[in-house]
């Protein structure tokens, strides 16, 4: 994984873009028959348009002594990405409006993006901004702003049922490591984990979207598929650091894979839950409402939540190998325990008549027997949104004993097993 974030480091992704399309055909190096999709620009997303496309070939500042103190062959974290075509020369009191820095984090390039405001910027250390000298600065960004495509792939993992495992990652930072390329790392080295297991109950789909944009692009144009098969989802985001290992819910909460994520994080040696209240990044639109995919967020440290974020601290050596396979490990175990749960839905309204069935005391008393109970707990909470370990944990109960009263309902014709979240109607 951390080879391969290596290979795509270089490369100067945005919104749209050369960068895009070449990272996601090293990408295509390691998942065969990926389909990548070009959206043109202007096509009307849901309530957005595909923006025009943006290409970045050189930028660079020169000081009055003609000295570049600004390179975009130095990071591409340098130029505020959707940046316009500029040459100009300026005066240094008129440049720093167009200049960008984090006096918090002095030593850091901050990543700065304006993808629907026209403007230029180049973005610097604060220590590079204090040492600017008065005078004139020839200012060059050598980009392209002009219709296009959006570009974003994806990849789909045929499984024992067209019931779907959606995940979803970005590709439209440039030289950030956990911020952008953990994502895409760790979904291609699960795509291949998963190739390697022959009995995979679900279809597994992948996906490699431009952030926000990108998501509603897709969902706008495979709302209706997502919404009838998929059953969990998972959005990869800065998942390659070695920090938290954390865990943000679904909007609706609650739902199967909130329940598996939960346990599966507090298992960690530093867990962090989040609710929907703590959204930032995809999430925001594959939960939003009318759509409500059943989806939650997989991170180490959480966007926003470590100090490198969105600055050019965030690199290499803060993504460690490490650090990629503890967010690998993460997402693994939830796909094993949602692959490995099973779901039950009861075949009648109200509650059953166990007497009628054997199940039950003939006569009623003041206590009723642990079984007796238990078996009318089970019936409750048959909804097809608990699984048999959810119903263990709820009840306090031993999975065995549930699973044995499981077998005996099933036996008396009172319960089904029913794809997760999706009950019978």
């Amino acid at each position: 994984m951390h080879d391969l974030a290596r290979r795509l480091w270089p490369l100067n992704r945005s919104l749209t873009g050369h960068g895009v399309r070449q990272t996601l055909e090293i990408i295509g190096e390691y998942l065969p028959g990926l389909e990548v999709h070009e959206v043109p620009t202007g096509e009307q997303v849901f309530d957005w348009v595909v923006p025009n496309e943006w290409n970045l070939t050189d930028a660079y500042l020169l000081a009055p002594d003609g000295t570049k103190i600004i390179d975009l062959a130095d990071s591409n974290v340098h130029v505020v990405s959707y940046s316009e075509p500029t040459d100009c020369t300026i005066d240094l009191s008129d440049l720093q409006a167009h200049l960008h820095s984090d006096p918090e984090i002095p030593d850091a390039i901050p990543y700065v993006t304006s993808y629907y405001n026209p403007t230029w910027g180049f973005c610097l250390t604060q220590h590079q901004r204090d040492s600017l000298k008065p005078g004139s600065y020839r200012a060059v960004i050598d980009a392209t702003l002009e219709p296009g495509s959006l570009t974003y792939a994806e990849w789909v993992l045929p499984g024992e049922s067209t019931d779907e495992v959606f995940i979803s990652t970005y590709v439209c930072h440039p030289s950030l490591a956990n911020n952008e390329l953990s994502g895409p790392v760790v979904a291609v080295a699960l795509a291949q984990w998963l190739m390697e297991n022959p009995n995979r109950k679900f279809t597994y789909r992948f996906v490699f979207i431009p952030e926000s944009i990108g998501s509603i692009t897709y969902l706008s144009r495979n709302l209706a598929h997502l919404k009838e098969n998929v059953v969990a989802g998972f959005n990869l985001t800065c998942i390659g650091d070695e920090g938290d290992y954390s865990y943000l819910q679904s909007r609706l909460g609650g739902l199967p894979i909130d329940r598996i994520a939960k346990r599966v994080v507090q298992q960690t040696p530093q867990p962090k839950i989040y609710t929907y209240v703590d959204r930032g990044s995809d999430e925001r639109n594959y939960c939003a409402p009318g759509v409500d995919l059943p989806l939650i967020s997989l991170m180490r440290t959480k966007y926003g939540a470590y100090r490198e974020y969105h600055t050019s601290l965030d690199n290499l050596e803060f993504v460690t190998p490490a650090g990629l396979q503890g967010g690998f490990d993460l997402v693994a175990a939830c796909i094993s325990e949602f692959e490995n749960s099973t779901y039950y839905q009861t075949t009648v309204l109200g509650e059953p008549q166990l007497g009628k069935r054997g199940l039950y005391h003939t006569m009623h008393a003041r206590t009723v027997a642990d079984e007796v109970l238990l078996r009318t707990h089970i019936l409750a909470y048959a909804d097809g949104s608990h699984s048999v370990q959810d119903m263990a944990e709820l009840f306090e109960w031993p999975l065995a004993d549930i699973e044995l009263l499981i077998a005996e309902l099933i036996e008396h014709g009172l319960l089904v097993e029913v794809s997760p979240g999706k009950a019978l109607s």
